[in-house]
């Protein structure tokens, strides 16, 4: 285990403080600015488990209200909405400088039979031969500005590996539909629920830069204000993110700077584990008017 993966898991192991009052670290997540989202998302999830017995989550629905602090912690506020027979609602709140910067709603279901269908995993390239995150931004590191390298190319918990990369500074326009496989091999051997927690961490990875593939546009070319505003995550089966998972992403909307981007997570026997919907702001950054 790495660094990185040991990170990840040290994130995800909030601190009670109370009975439904916990703790987590802001540091140490995927950007040193402001807390990743994903990261958000996998802590409230850790915390509204901590209050949840014998059920794993089927749906999660949160929104981004105020950008996360890493410098201080996050303080995660669970409301026992309600434990029924069959399911059990929890509400999260996420606090930092006493304001709040998410809040999520999510269910958890007890283990039952019914009908059962899904659509196919798509055929892509197998994981084995793409090019994994450093390797690409190895080829283009001479690009980034000497203050940011170092954390440009910082090792990264979540092994991602993209079916066909886009040029990060010059990218055409193309297709909104994209696919990358991911994992966390570290993740071996830990809980189901844990498992749930670090899939959703990781779905918010790429998933909003769907949106911009049919302009052009990547975080790189300076040319766009990008924020997640929701996320919403479904659970259909547990998860092992040990092994390679395939995350297919589409966004079918974008506008009044705004987009919206879905995906579908499916494990390596091609059995999908979970659907995400996301919407975010793309807004267009203006250049400002030179002075005559």
């Amino acid at each position: 285990m790495t660094d990185a993966h040991q990170t990840l898991l040290d994130l995800l192991a909030v601190e009670r403080l109370e009975v439904d009052l916990f703790r987590g670290t802001g540091q140490g997540g995927e950007t040193p600015t402001r807390i990743f989202g994903g990261q958000v998302i996998g802590q409230a999830l850790a915390a509204a488990y901590r209050t949840v017995e014998d059920r794993l989550c089927h749906s999660l629905h949160a929104y981004f209200i105020r950008p996360g602090d890493p410098s201080i912690p996050v303080i995660y506020q669970v409301d026992r909405a309600r434990d029924g027979g069959s399911f059990t609602t929890r509400r999260v709140v996420a606090i930092q400088h006493g304001r709040q910067i998410l809040n999520m709603s999510a269910s958890f279901h007890a283990d039952e039979d019914g009908w059962a269908h899904q659509h196919p995993m798509p055929e892509v390239e197998g994981p084995a031969h793409l090019s994994d995150r450093k390797e690409l931004r190895e080829t283009v590191v001479d690009r980034i500005p000497e203050k940011y390298r170092e954390e440009f190319l910082r090792p990264r918990p979540i092994d991602i590996r993209e079916v066909a990369p886009r040029d990060f500074f010059t990218p055409e326009p193309m297709d909104d539909r994209s696919h990358l496989w991911f994992r966390m091999a570290a993740a071996r051997g830990i809980s189901a629920q844990l498992q749930h927690c670090l899939l959703a961490y990781a779905s918010d990875l790429n998933l909003l830069g769907t949106a911009l593939r049919p302009h052009g546009q990547t975080w790189f070319t300076g040319r766009v204000m990008a924020a997640s505003l929701d996320h919403a995550m479904w659970f259909h089966a547990p998860a092992s993110f040990c092994d390679w998972h395939l995350y297919t992403m589409d966004s079918p909307w974008s506008g009044k700077g705004r987009g919206f981007n879905r995906g579908m997570i499916y494990d390596k026997d091609g059995r999908l584990v979970a659907s995400v919907a996301q919407e975010g702001l793309i807004r267009p950054i203006t250049p400002k008017a030179q002075p005559e």
